[in-house]
């Protein structure tokens, strides 16, 4: 069901498919959803039945169940008859089928059939039949009859004849019985049904030029009808008097010079719409229009207008038959204050679409215009798939600008009868009908005042055309005098009629007041009153709204700036503090013992300006989380400069002093080649303040280019637009404000780049130096371990703020914590060892004093190096005392075999007498066989080699280097 079938065009007939070629109509099968097609007759044929078709989702076309078929007109003569009625059935244009039945006026006598039907050769199939006169009204017989050829569209966009025909026709009679106006003449009106269709008028408009009686003045009532006749009737020297054309464009005597209405222009909506608009203070408006000339004319109209007041357009949208995608562009483009110019059946679809995209309620106002039946909505139409219920509930408070069509005074005029006797008589002659349902209801007056304005302009003319030699049933369409005198009278009409004081503008326009009305609970309620000529608004006060007041015509939009969280601003200041407190106990403890040889060894000018550094760094915390919620916006490109000269300088002093510490000992330790006689060498301390110097320089030459070339400003980042909760009619516009300049990623990366290489650097150096230990800079180790610190922190922090920069908490906390976590380190790690060596060991006596006491000038460094030598020399001697009580315990082991084998030998000796006495071997202590310290142990071996104790015990080479 996505798409139809095509279907068959009617027979005589064809199929009009819009935006197809010859080659895609032959070769298409289908055609997708919402596709109209539009059906075409072939000669003198029309089409009776729908003339449009549409391809519904459901795979179906709308009014299947209706036929359209293509039949032959028979011709219109037929339908008027001179001193009579005609009454054709069913009403429409006359075809196959239709059924004509004449009746005569009182006086006259019906010759002929009174009833003719339409065949299928399109020929009636009776004569037409004629009206003759009554031989006893023979007396009426001296009247000439001047003829009016009228056009009154019973069906069509705005089927106004239904009302206005009988009101002309009440007119008319009035008139005939007056004895002052025209006496000598009486006025017939012959009329056609113009179906609000400019081509069918065109046809109507021949019929009425070419058949007899020649016609005096022509009164057409649609704007597009309207248009033809009156651009054509100048041609014929023919006055056009219409009483139901709102047109702005027949507003243009060049183009239309013998055009006159009795309704005003619909332009005369537009001061009342811009004055209502001022009024609710709306600026901004929106427009859905058909696309007809009348509406676009409106329309050009209303656009000079607003714009001269201040306000915008700010959508505009037009269709041709189907609204739906209008529509739905105006719930796209956030339409409010909608402006809808389009004909009765029109306002059907269009809000039935509106009820489907919720285009209603209280954040809407529908301006419409006033002249529709009442019960527009509750009409039956079976072009739209929308309830009565639908319809009422989406049409529900749209306001109405309507022309006054009825006098609200109780006047009598020129035709000696009220407004409300008006209205009387007309709904007698009605029948009853339903005015309501009655179309061009409201126009009537506007009718019966245009045959009394003809009357009273005719009337007029007769004594100057008198006097020039002409009667007015001279008249022919070459007669320019006589058009120039009836122009002359009507231009100068004014008189009171049923719809108020009847008076023509320049450009033959009905001058009036207009009515505003708004629908409420199901009907119209008048709400005030905007009399144009004098700019007066009188204004009843009882207009209704939905929400608790005019809607906003646009979604409010309420900007909203984002600001960092003050908690956290708040946390991280106290650290921010607390760390700058530590840094002056740090800098006034360096101070203090800048005499103590153990700090200046340290370098401790560099480390006060680390600790200064330090601070100026956790000082830039406070400038960072201040944003628009602490100081004015001239005065937060002041708080963007102390962001970046505190957070430049105070990094530049810190990371500087200690980047130059590294560099030196790196420089002066690394070189193989001299490094005793670099040992030895004075390290001057003006070359490392001077490094520093240099750094600090560069940062401040390039802040200051930075701050002369492209100085830091606010710019403010816009966010997505957000609901609020709850069912408001607003949307929150989140803004941040940011330090910015023109090439602000420029300047960063360059500074970047600078930084990011001396962090590099300092952690190769730091890295290099490691294991050097020199008494010039004793704590770069220290230096070393705070640089990896400080330069981890730095790289990762300043890529992720730029990432996070629209995420002002994030961001914040990123930058701030890295820079606490920074300083809090190179603090702790530069400063605290040195207070706890001077307080654990007391050592806080000057190099003077220490001389003095010790006479020594052992540096600490040595001292430590004895402590250290100390500590292995009793591992050692512990070693050597275990090694010694094995020994010990080998000799006693050793001297008992020897005393035994010698008592062995003894026992041989005492046997044998004469043998010589053997060696003596003392039996002294043990330990008398070990050497001294510092002598040779012995080389040589007494024993064999596969002896044990050799194996074992002999060899004192161990014992050799223990003692080394």
């Amino acid at each position: 069901g996505s798409s139809c079938a095509i279907i068959r065009p009617p027979r005589d007939g064809g199929i009009r498919y819009r935006g197809l070629t010859q080659e895609q109509i032959r070769s298409v099968q289908v055609l997708p959803v919402d596709y109209e097609i539009e059906y075409i007759c072939r000669g003198n044929r029309v089409i009776v039945g729908p003339k449009v078709r549409k391809c519904l989702p459901n795979g179906t076309w709308t009014d299947l169940s209706q036929r359209s078929r293509c039949l032959l007109l028979c011709p219109r003569v037929w339908t008027s008859l001179e001193n009579g009625r005609v009454s054709p059935w069913p009403l429409g244009p006359p075809v196959e089928g239709t059924v004509l039945h004449y009746s005569c006026l009182p006086g006259f006598i019906l010759m002929g059939r009174n009833s003719t039907q339409c065949n299928k050769m399109g020929k009636w199939d009776t004569p037409k039949p004629v009206c003759h006169l009554h031989p006893a009204d023979s007396q009426l017989n001296s009247k000439k009859k001047l003829y009016i050829g009228a056009l009154f569209p019973m069906s069509g966009g705005w089927p106004g004849g239904q009302a206005c025909l009988p009101a002309a026709q009440m007119a008319l009679k009035l008139v005939n019985k007056r004895t002052d106006i025209l006496p000598d003449y009486e006025l017939e009106l012959i009329h056609y049904d113009s179906m609000c269709d400019p081509g069918e008028a065109t046809k109507l408009l021949y019929d009425l030029l070419y058949t007899e009686p020649i016609k005096i003045v022509l009164m057409p009532g649609c704007s597009s009808v309207s248009t033809l006749v009156a651009e054509a009737a100048r041609m014929w020297n023919l006055i056009v008097l219409s009483y139901g054309s709102s047109s702005p464009a027949l507003s243009n005597r060049q183009r239309f010079p013998t055009f006159f209405r009795t309704h005003p222009s619909a332009t005369l909506h537009n001061p009342t719409r811009v004055q209502l608009f001022q009024k609710w203070k709306w600026t901004k408006i929106a427009t859905i229009q058909q696309t007809t000339e009348v509406f676009t004319s409106t329309l050009d109209d209303l656009e000079e207008r607003v714009k001269e007041a201040g306000i915008e357009i700010s959508v505009r949208q037009s269709f041709l038959t189907d609204p739906a995608v209008a529509v739905k562009n105006l719930k796209r483009q956030d339409a409010r204050i909608i402006v809808g110019l389009f004909y009765e059946t029109e306002a059907r679809k269009v809000f039935c679409e509106v009820y489907k995209e919720k285009l209603y309620g209280k954040k809407y106002v529908w301006f419409l215009i006033g002249w529709y039946a009442d019960n527009w909505f509750k009409i039956k139409d079976p072009s739209i798939n929308c309830t009565v219920e639908q319809m009422t509930e989406a049409v529900e408070g749209h306001v109405t600008t309507e022309i006054v069509m009825l006098n609200p005074e109780t006047v009598r005029g020129a035709s000696n009868l009220t407004s409300q006797e008006f209205l009387a008589q007309l709904m007698s002659k009605l029948g009853g009908k339903n005015p309501e349902e009655t179309g061009g209801f409201q126009e009537a007056p506007l009718a019966y005042d245009a045959v009394w304005a003809l009357a009273l302009a005719l009337n007029k003319t007769v004594g100057p055309l008198k006097a020039k030699g002409h009667r007015l049933e001279d008249f022919n369409y070459n007669n320019r005098d006589i058009t120039a005198e009836i122009y002359r009278a009507m231009n100068t009409s004014s008189f009171e009629g049923v719809s108020g004081h009847v008076v023509f503008d320049a450009q033959g326009s009905r001058m009036a007041w207009t009515l505003i009305e708004q629908l409420q609970g199901g009907s119209y309620k008048k709400i005030g009153y905007y009399d144009s000529t004098k700019g007066n608004l009188s204004w009843y006060g009882n207009d209704k709204w939905i929400g608790s007041g005019p809607p906003a015509d646009q979604t409010v939009v309420i900007e909203e700036f984002r600001y960092l969280s003050q908690k956290l601003f708040v946390s991280v200041s106290v650290f921010a503090g607390l760390g700058i407190l530590l840094g002056i106990i740090c800098l006034t403890f360096n101070i203090y013992n800048s005499n103590v040889r153990y700090i200046q060894n340290s370098q401790p000018y560099l480390n006060n300006m680390t600790a200064v550094g330090c601070m100026m760094a956790l000082a830039a915390v406070f400038p960072l989380g201040i944003d628009g919620l602490h100081v004015h916006r001239r005065q937060f490109p002041v708080v963007c400069q102390f962001r970046l000269w505190l957070l430049g300088l105070g990094f530049s002093l810190a990371y500087g002093s200690m980047f130059t510490k590294i560099w030196w000992v790196h420089t002066v330790f690394t070189k193989k080649d001299e490094k005793k006689d670099k040992r030895k060498q004075h390290l001057e301390p003006w070359k490392l303040y001077a490094t520093v110097g240099v750094l600090l320089g560069i940062d401040i030459l390039s802040l200051m280019i930075w701050q002369i070339v492209d100085p830091l400003h606010i710019t403010v980042e816009k966010f997505t637009r957000e609901a609020p909760k709850g069912d408001l009619d607003v949307l929150i516009q989140p803004l941040l404000e940011h330090c910015s300049s023109e090439k602000m990623n420029t300047w960063l990366g360059v500074v970047y780049g600078y930084k990011g290489l001396l962090l590099l650097l300092g952690i190769f150096l730091a890295y290099e130096t490691k294991s050097i230990s020199t008494e010039k800079i004793n704590d770069h180790r220290a230096v070393g371990m705070a640089i990896y610190n400080v330069a981890v922190l730095c790289m990762i922090t300043a890529p992720v703020t730029m990432i996070l920069s629209s995420q002002q908490d994030a961001s914040f906390a990123f930058a701030s914590l890295a820079i606490v976590f920074s300083v809090y380190i190179t603090l702790v790690v530069l400063f605290v060892p040195k207070m706890r060596r001077l307080i654990t060991r007391g050592e806080w006596q000057s190099d003077a004093q220490e001389t003095m006491k010790t006479g020594s000038s052992t540096n600490n460094n040595d001292e430590e190096k004895s402590r250290q030598l100390e500590r292995e020399n009793k591992e050692l001697q512990k070693i050597i005392q275990e090694k010694e009580e094995r020994v010990s315990e080998l000799r006693n082991q050793l001297s008992e075999r020897q005393a035994l084998r010698s008592r062995r030998r003894a026992s041989t000796v005492t046997s044998q007498n004469h043998s010589p006495p053997p060696l003596a071997i003392p039996q002294s202590d043990p330990r008398s066989l070990a050497p001294p310290p510092g002598y040779p142990a012995p080389t040589c071996d007494p024993h064999p080699p596969d002896s044990k104790i050799s194996r074992n015990n002999c060899h004192t080479s161990r014992l050799q280097l223990l003692y080394k």
